[in-house]
This record gives structure tokens, sequence and C-alpha cells, in this order.
């Protein structure tokens, strides 16, 4: 198919801009400047259709009401030669209403398996989404490269938001805000209306999302909450408190802990979990939760949507179903999902036990 040319346009003026540092960059952020068609966004997504099949909030200052439960990028998203199952788990994604589909540029390994089945429905349906995705670099012109990347790969010529992926030390809040780090082009890339928002991600330890959102004035954060959080290095005790007080997006992600929280998973064995990135935790036994339990207990929190990867259509339709389901736990329900969590609790928390730098 021929690439219509006021995309290419687009695209010839965004790798123009790509290439130019220093001062000349710095010229670039003038109205004039920009590339050709780039001044006229869409609209964000219309949120009727989310609204008529599950509850929906506001996403902290960006305008945009998403439904509660939103598709990861994930689990069935990032399996090389998945097409056949990712991509019509997506379209069933957007014909229940979902309306917010989170991504990274590391999701499916060198070969972005995530982003290029994304690609694929965003041809027919980009305007349905709000589109997240995510640069794991810590350099300005690295985090452009894989910006221009995302953005070919998911076939669109903006992100809804952009994020820095995986902020979990002090180091790389230094990093991202030094001269020449990723911050540079996040506003960069905002200014050229490459991106919407801004936003920022991490489930190692709280304080340096909390140090980060101090500085600059993101619209959104992807944060880990479950209920096993109150045990190890909590996400509650400050740091939601803090994204609530800036009036940010707060998208919930880890509900489950990989599955590690849920009563129904069946531990790999143990030689197999030792041989795999969730290995620095081991998980000898089943977790103590419903799907129902865990779900609502992030969703009862000040948070604008919860984002899970679905391995089938069918545990897609599931989620959707407790979504649109959803009330809120009372005080005596949560505390007793929190005590439930403590014996699974630092295994359904391992992504914050990493050695990190």
């Amino acid at each position: 198919m021929t690439e219509p040319a006021k995309n290419r346009d687009r695209r010839a003026g965004r790798r123009d801009f790509m290439k130019t540092g220093g001062v000349a960059a710095a010229a670039l952020l003038g109205q004039a400047a920009l590339p050709a068609g780039a001044g006229a966004r869409p609209a964000l997504p219309d949120s009727a259709h989310a609204a008529a099949t599950m509850p929906t909030r506001n996403l902290g200052r960006t305008g945009h009401r998403v439904g509660v439960f939103s598709l990861g990028g994930q689990s069935a998203l990032e399996r090389p030669d998945n097409e056949t199952v990712a991509v019509p788990l997506l379209e069933r994604a957007l014909d229940l209403g979902v309306n917010y589909l989170d991504t990274a540029s590391i999701y499916g390994g060198p070969g972005r398996w995530s982003e290029r089945y994304i690609g694929q429905v965003m041809r027919r349906r980009r305007g349905q989404v709000f589109l997240a995705s995510k640069t794991k670099e810590r350099t300005r012109d690295a985090s452009l490269r894989m910006l221009e990347e995302s953005l070919r790969l998911l076939n669109t010529d903006h992100l809804d938001l952009w994020q820095l992926h995986d902020m979990g030390t002090p180091a790389d809040t230094d990093e991202v805000f030094a001269k020449g780090g990723a911050m540079e082009a996040l506003r960069e890339a905002r200014d050229q209306k490459m991106v919407r928002f801004l936003g920022l991600t991490g489930h190692h330890r709280p304080d340096p999302l909390a140090a980060a959102i101090r500085r600059f004035p993101f619209d959104a954060i992807l944060l880990a909450l479950n209920a096993a959080d109150p045990h190890h290095h909590s996400f509650l005790d400050t740091l939601l408190p803090l994204a609530v007080e800036k009036q940010m997006g707060i998208i919930g992600m880890k509900i489950t802990g990989r599955g590690r929280l849920l009563s129904t998973w069946t531990p790999p064995s143990l030689d197999r979990q030792r041989n795999s990135w969730e290995g620095v935790v081991l998980a000898p036994r089943p977790g103590t939760l419903e799907m129902r339990e865990a779900l609502y207990f992030t969703l009862t929190h000040p948070v604008s949507t919860v984002i899970i990867g679905c391995d089938s259509v069918a545990q897609l339709e599931e989620n959707v179903q407790l979504a649109r389901e959803f009330t809120p736990l009372s005080p005596a329900q949560m505390a007793a999902l929190v005590e439930r969590a403590a014996p699974v609790s630092k295994q359904a928390s391992f992504y914050k036990f990493f050695e990190r730098a």
C-alpha cells in the first residue's frame, strides 16, 4: 500500500529533526520549524464506547476519559510470530470498549513485536485509542531514534503518551535530567507534536519516581500497585499520594505480580524459574487471591486505569467483564486482602528485588 504523501512529509520532517543537535535543535522548537502537517493533531479518542461498556475515569489532566481496564502490551502481544493470536486479541479489545493501549520499545525483544502487532491494528483504528509507548534509553539522541522507530512500527504520526521506561534508581533520574539526557527528547518531541503527553514508569522503588515528578510536571505515571505492595518498598505510602496531588493520570500495573498473587497460578519448576528474568525471587507456591480480588484492590485506589496483559481473547473478555462489574471495596475488605497476600508478598513483588546500580 502506498503511504499517503502527507504522512511521508511528516516522516521526512521528523527524520531531519532527529539528525539535528545542539543550537540547531533549539531553533527547531519554534512553530515555523514544525514538520509539514504536524501542527494539527487529531482530537483525543472519543470515550463514549468505553463508557458504554465499563466505568471510566479521568486520565489526570489529559482530558481523556479512560476505561478502568486497559490492555497491556506484553503477554500474547510480545511473543514472536504470534500475529494470529495478538491481532484478533487487539481487535476484540477495541470492540469491547478498551480505549487505552500500552506498549514499549523493548516489548518483544529486538523484533519489537508488541509495537508491530499494535501497528497492524492502528492502520485501521488509530482514532479509537489513547496510545502509549516508552523509551528505555536515557539520552536525548537514542530516545529520539527510539521514538522514530516506534512511530513507524505503530503506523501513526504521534503518540498520545510517551514515557520514560523503568525509572528505578536515583542514577536513572540523574541521567535523564542531565544535559543531553532523555528529558530533552521528551520535551522536544512534545513541542514538535510527535507526542501529546509525557510520563514515566517504574516498579523497582518509589523514591526515584517521586524525585522525578517533583522535578518536572509529568502528565502521567505508570506504577506497580497490588495487594502485596504494603509489605515491601510500598508505592502506596508516598508515591501514590504525590501523584494524586500533582493531578497526574495514574495507571496501575503488576496487578497480579505476573500471576504470582493468584490462587489459580501454577508455579513453573524452580529450575525454569531460575533461568528466567523473574527468577530473582523464586515462587514455590500458588498465590492467595482471586483475579476479581486482585483487580478490585487496585481499582479501589485513586488510579485512572489498570493495564493487564492477556494471553487469549477469553482472558481479555473475563477481565473486561470484571471491570464492568467493579464496585469499590470497603476498608475492611482492603485490609483483609493485604493480610491474605502476606505469605506470597515477596514472590508477587519480585520486580522490587532486582539488583539495580
